[in-house]
């Protein structure tokens, strides 16, 4: 057997340990006690309530990534006036949270606006509860993803240059109309790459919005903090059916990239 075929032998094991046997086990886990067992984890009223959590931050994150990620994108490659040097720091406060723990991401915004904080306190007397409550959490979220949304889409916009956007702006094309009927169509696949990365992060998020959140049940919760909580609690089936749920949105994500990147070559 040649050296080549073991070091493939060896991948396909680590591949197979790694992540097909913990996703087996997940699998097997969730329904140990049969599909009633199954349901119960899911239609608890703490297991609804953080599934809807979830879904909230996902979607406001989502949006929120998609629209200053994408204007962010855009002025870091074809906005000349920001300057060499300025550029280069908000490309380096873009990765800021790639080289950031998620937990100490977390820890700045309770030290930041946290109720012990003075914005914290002062949006509080506002009647604005940000940390320990749904807006913190967004924000957590929004640290640990932003980047995801601005990497996939500038190097499609440097690839594709700005000769075309220019040659409409000088036949005096609007700059909305030149973004939706020239930008648009090229970085279109760009964006939905940073749209299902952005959603699978948000999906799985948890070291900052544990820190932020406080995980207080039927409150605070998302399914990765009910997950904890119940391994915590020894409650390992209930914890296996929410993380089996989490884990298919993950695969129908996968595919989803897999179908976008077949219609790109394609077209």
């Amino acid at each position: 057997m040649t050296v080549r075929k073991l070091w493939i032998i060896l991948t396909y094991i680590v591949f197979g340990i790694l992540l097909i046997a913990p996703l087996v086990k997940i699998f097997t886990g969730a329904w140990e006690d049969g599909v009633d067992g199954f349901l119960d984890a899911l239609l608890r009223p703490q297991s609804l309530h953080a599934l809807m959590m979830t879904g909230i931050i996902v979607v406001v994150v989502t949006v929120i990534n998609t629209l200053f990620g994408v204007m962010l994108a855009l002025y870091l490659v074809r906005a000349e006036w920001l300057g060499v040097k300025l550029k280069r720091l908000l490309n380096s406060i873009v990765d800021l949270p790639f080289a950031v723990s998620p937990v100490i991401g977390g820890l700045m915004i309770v030290l930041i606006l946290g109720p012990n904080a003075v914005m914290g306190a002062f949006f509080e007397d506002a009647g604005i509860k940000i940390v320990y409550a749904l807006p913190g959490m967004i924000l957590a979220t929004l640290f640990v993803t932003f980047p995801i949304m601005v990497r996939e889409v500038m190097p499609v916009l440097q690839e594709i240059g700005a000769q075309q956007e220019e040659a409409a702006s000088t036949l005096g094309a609007y700059s909305w109309y030149t973004f939706w009927k020239v930008t648009w169509p090229s970085i279109r696949w760009g964006v939905i790459y940073g749209v299902v990365l952005t959603v699978a992060r948000s999906l799985g998020e948890f070291g900052a919005v544990l820190v932020v959140s406080g995980n207080i049940m039927n409150k605070t919760q998302t399914a990765t903090t009910l997950v904890y909580q119940d391994v915590e609690n020894f409650n390992v089936v209930a914890a296996n059916g929410i993380a089996l749920v989490l884990a298919t949105f993950s695969v129908a994500l996968l595919l989803l990239m897999e179908w976008s990147k077949k219609r790109k070559e394609v077209h």
